[in-house]
């Protein structure tokens, strides 16, 4: 019996048993994290269970290569280097990736609070795109972090390391100036994270295209064009150079349609019929709504019709919709407002000018 429960065997028995223990842990640690998930005044979703006990695992496994017991079993009399060096890799990068998850985690029970597909919403965005940039520059971080105590574990590489840092002063200055841009970069995506001169699904004018913030990265901001084409911008430019955000505050927004017309026109019929346009579609959010004349030149009047809808899409279907209607009546009612050219004819009958004026 003594000589079955040692060398060996026992080491054997020692590694079956840190093994089920660790099994048995793994799922006593997801049975409570599933009915933590079940109430949902929790952190943690019913669906983010693995994403929390893999890692935990690996972690669990990662410190199992450690015991003497495996090694012993193995037939190593001393511990080899690249067991150690395996089990300290396996640990940052459980630790990592817990970590990374925890961020998507968190970043998910706060954003499902807001609706960023709903009619006003303002919050959602401002929220969704904090929360997108500043998920990047974590990850950024951790990741750039982790990689280094990685590097950092092996003696070779630390002395080497050590050597560099201590004679890398004028080279450093050399590449920090080579890295301006990029770190000019980096700095704006966290001030567009913080300052929000544009959000997530934002209506802009950028380099003379409407469009929409369709994603911001810490480089680059994605713009998606109102035919389906993509501008890709640099996030340094929405810092550095104007351009139009015409949801910054809100979505509604005013909408304009300009109308040249004869001097015959008649202003009060036409803000009437203004009226009963707007009145008889959905696109009109029932706030604004006038006609004025905003200039007038020799052959036509400028009218511009002022109105109001909900957001940007709504606005651009509305103006043309109001355009068309417009111009319908006055074809129908009114084809002596539309505006023409009238041209002063001069001819002389014995020895009498006789003057005829023609519209054209």
């Amino acid at each position: 019996m003594n000589e079955f429960f040692s060398g060996s065997n026992a080491s054997l028995f020692y590694v079956l048993g840190s093994i089920l223990a660790i099994l048995m842990f793994y799922l006593l640690l997801q049975w409570v994290l599933k009915r933590i998930g079940k109430n949902p005044k929790y952190l943690i979703p019913i669906n983010a269970v693995r994403r929390i006990s893999d890692p935990i695992l690996v972690m669990l496994l990662s410190l199992l290569i450690r015991i003497p017991a495996l090694r012993t079993l193995l037939g190593f009399s001393d511990e080899p280097y690249w067991f150690k060096k395996v089990s300290t890799l396996l640990f940052i990068f459980a630790t990592t990736w817990l970590i990374l998850n925890l961020i998507k985690i968190i970043k998910h029970h706060v954003l499902r609070k807001y609706d960023i597909d709903a009619a006003d919403n303002l919050k959602a965005r401002q929220v969704t795109t904090q929360f997108n940039i500043l998920e990047r520059i974590i990850i950024f971080v951790i990741i750039f972090l982790a990689v280094g105590v990685a590097l950092i574990s092996f003696e070779e590489i630390r002395e080497i390391g050590v050597s560099i840092f201590a004679s890398a002063g004028v080279a450093g200055i050399i590449i920090g100036f080579s890295a301006q841009k990029m770190i000019a970069t980096f700095l704006a995506g966290i001030q567009i994270a913080v300052a929000q001169p544009i959000k997530l699904d934002d209506v802009v004018i950028v380099e003379g295209e409407w469009g929409r913030i369709e994603e911001i990265t810490l480089t680059y901001v994605v713009v998606k064009i109102w035919d389906k084409r993509r501008l890709i911008v640099p996030t340094t430019y929405f810092i550095e150079q104007p351009f139009q955000n015409w949801t910054k505050t809100s979505a509604d927004l005013l909408g304009t349609v300009f109308m040249y017309t004869d001097y015959q026109v008649p202003i009060d019929v036409l803000r009437n019929e203004l009226t009963r346009i707007l009145k008889n579609t959905d696109l009109w959010d029932g706030e604004v709504n006038n006609i004025q004349v905003t200039d007038s030149k020799a052959d036509y009047v400028e009218l511009r019709a002022l109105m109001s809808s909900k957001d940007s899409s709504t606005a651009w279907d509305l103006r043309v919709h109001v355009r068309e209607q417009l111009l319908g009546f006055l074809q129908k009612e009114y084809p002596q407002s539309i505006a023409h050219t009238r041209l002063l004819v001069k001819n002389s009958e014995s020895g009498k000018n006789n003057e005829q004026k023609k519209d054209f």
